[in-house]
């Protein structure tokens, strides 16, 4: 196992992640911004206001055979502990509430004059999301999920309990970057660490570049 490999494997959970929260909270971002719901803005933002180690618990918690969720996940054939499934779990939960919060202060931002037309045609909440406002917001969603990749990458606390390594193919075995670097400032001292430090720092800033790139071209093609 290299360090290459735990920065890929970094990269990749890391992006399934942030595909996971553009799935899963694009809709709730969007129902924050239109909507003042105290309650579930504030259930949103929790995984943001705890220790991070408890997420990982929390996750073992509820693999756990013992429970009832971990009963049905085990009937399906998925476990958390030391799996991708798992980490990419956690990474989700760390970085929903970035994404949301980013997301929804663009939403917060835009005009409503066109969602107020579709609304006044009979165009319902998500409809009017999918139709008009996504079209528009291509930049603040590539930005959003750019700063949740990049909480993503970063993530350890978590991922030290839930998936340490992961076991299941292809990775077998390998560990996340974050950790690696722990592992290498304890065994092999500041030298080492620094060196594997430096290798995330340009890959962060090679992916940044590469997205406000990307980003400029939506943002001129689309006119936002």
């Amino acid at each position: 196992m290299s360090f290459i490999d735990g920065v890929i494997l970094t990269l990749i959970s890391s992006a399934t992640a942030v595909f996971v929260d553009f799935i899963l909270f694009t809709p709730l971002s969007y129902y924050l911004s239109r909507n003042n719901d105290f309650l579930a803005d504030s259930l949103a933002n929790v995984p943001a206001s705890i220790p991070h180690p408890i997420v990982g618990v929390a996750l073992v918690f509820l693999d756990s055979p013992y429970t009832p969720i971990g009963i049905f996940l085990e009937k399906l054939g998925i476990n958390f502990f030391d799996s991708y499934p798992g980490l990419t779990a956690a990474l989700v939960i760390v970085s929903a509430p970035i994404y949301i919060q980013s997301l929804k202060g663009f939403f917060d931002s835009l005009p409503r004059s066109h969602e107020n037309y579709a609304r006044s045609l009979g165009a319902g909440e998500l409809r009017t999301l999918f139709s008009v406002v996504m079209p528009m917001s291509y930049k603040g969603m590539i930005t959003s999920l750019l700063i949740a990749m990049s909480r993503a990458m970063s993530e350890f606390g978590s991922i030290a309990i839930i998936a340490y390594y992961v076991l299941n193919p292809p990775f077998n075995g390998v560990t996340p970057a974050p950790i690696l670097i722990y592992e290498y400032f304890g065994y092999y001292g500041p030298k080492v660490a620094v060196t594997a430090s430096a290798i995330m720092i340009t890959i962060g800033i090679v992916l940044l570049l590469s997205i406000r790139i990307i980003q400029r071209k939506i943002g001129g093609a689309a006119g936002i």
